[in-house]
C-alpha cells in the first residue's frame, strides 16, 4: 500500500471538487443527488423545498399525492358539513348516516371543484361560509396543481440512462475504465460534455483516512450529437490514479467515480445536466473484457436499433 500512497502523492489532486476530504460514505448517489444530510435548522422542515420535492417525485408518487390530497380535503369538509348539520344543506333527504355522508362528500367535491350541479346547496350563514372557503381553497389548489404539472412537463431534463457498472477492460495494450450512457427518450442532445472525477480514500501516516480527488482524463470529453450510446473511456496510464491498482485494490479500497454530463437539448432550447457515480464498495466497478454492442441494423437495413436493455451487458473477465 505504500507504493499506492506514493503514487497518489505524485499526482495533483483537485481542491475544488465540492466535497470535503473528510466526508464519509459515497459522495454522489446513483441518481446523481449528493449524499448529504442537513441538520441544525430550528425547523426541520425548513431544509425542504416543497416545489423541488414535488417536481422530483416519481410520477406515480406525484399522482398519488394529488389524488390522496383531493380525497382527504373532501373528507375533511364533508365532516365539517356533517357536524354543522345536513338540515343546512338543501336537497339531502333524511336517510342512513352512510347515505347522508355520501351526499355531503359529493357536495363537497362539487364545491371544491366549483362545479356546483345545483341539487344540493348550502342554507344559512355557517354552511355558506364553509362552502365559500372550500371553493377558494379548491381554486387555489387546482392552480398550484396545474403549475406543478406544467413544471414537471416543461422542466429540462437530459433523460439519460447510465450503465449501472463501470468496467476496467484491456485497451490498446494496457487497460481502461469504461462506462456508457444512452438517451432513452426521443429528445436530441447535442454538444454533450463529460466531466469525470474520482475520490480515493487514502490513509495518512497518523492512521487517519482522507479522500483525495482527481480529475480523470477521457479519450473524448465532448461529442457533437448524443443519438446512440456513448462509451466514456478513461485510459489507465502513468497519469491515472488507477495506474498501480489491481483488481484486489479495487475490492479493498474505497474508490468512487462520479460523472457529470452536460448537453444542449434542442427541444427545450436549454442546457441539461445529469450525474451518476460508481463506487467500488458497492461492487459497481467491475473487471471484464468489454461491453457488448447495444445497437445493430434493423432487419430491413434502413435504420439503427438501439437496445437499451443491453446497456449493462458485458463479457466477463477470463479466468
Amino acid at each position: 500500500m505504500a507504493k499506492i500512497a506514493n503514487r497518489f502523492s505524485r499526482l495533483k489532486s483537485r481542491e475544488d471538487s465540492g466535497f470535503s476530504s473528510n466526508a464519509t460514505g459515497r459522495f454522489v448517489n446513483k441518481n446523481g443527488a449528493p449524499n448529504i444530510k442537513r441538520t441544525g435548522l430550528s425547523n426541520p422542515l425548513e431544509k425542504y423545498s416543497w416545489y423541488h420535492t414535488l417536481l422530483d417525485l416519481p410520477s406515480w408518487k406525484f399522482i398519488f399525492f394529488l389524488v390522496s390530497g383531493y380525497i382527504l380535503a373532501n373528507l375533511f369538509f364533508a365532516s365539517v358539513y356533517y357536524v354543522i348539520g345536513i338540515e343546512h344543506l338543501t336537497g339531502i333527504d333524511k336517510s342512513t348516516p352512510l347515505h347522508e355522508f355520501n351526499d355531503v362528500f359529493f357536495f363537497s367535491s362539487q364545491t371544491f371543484t366549483t362545479v356546483g350541479y345545483g341539487r344540493i346547496a348550502p342554507v344559512g350563514f355557517l354552511a355558506s361560509l364553509v362552502a365559500t372557503f372550500e371553493a377558494f381553497l379548491g381554486l387555489l389548489g387546482f392552480a398550484i396543481a396545474t403549475g406543478l404539472f406544467y413544471g414537471r412537463f416543461s422542466r429540462p431534463r437530459a433523460f439519460l440512462k447510465f450503465s449501472s457498472i463501470a468496467l476496467i477492460v484491456p485497451f490498446k495494450g494496457g487497460t481502461a475504465l469504461m462506462f456508457r450512457m444512452a438517451p432513452f427518450k426521443n429528445n436530441l442532445l447535442t454538444d454533450a460534455q463529460i466531466i469525470l472525477t474520482c475520490a480515493i480514500e487514502d490513509h495518512t501516516e497518523e492512521g487517519n483516512s482522507k479522500s483525495k480527488f482527481f480529475t480523470l482524463d477521457t479519450q473524448l470529453n465532448t461529442i457533437n450529437s448524443l443519438s446512440l450510446n456513448w462509451t466514456v473511456v478513461h485510459v489507465i496510464d502513468e497519469n491515472s490514479p488507477f495506474f498501480d491498482l489491481g483488481e484486489d485494490h479495487f475490492s479493498e479500497m474505497d474508490i468512487e467515480i462520479f460523472a457529470q454530463v452536460r448537453a444542449f437539448d434542442e427541444v427545450f432550447s436549454n442546457t441539461v445536466v445529469q450525474r451518476t457515480s460508481y463506487a467500488s464498495i458497492e461492487n459497481e466497478i467491475v473487471f471484464g473484457e468489454k461491453f457488448n454492442m447495444m445497437y445493430a441494423p434493423s432487419k430491413d437495413q434502413k435504420t439503427t436499433v438501439l437496445n437499451l436493455g443491453l446497456i449493462d451487458s458485458y463479457i466477463p473477465k477470463k479466468r
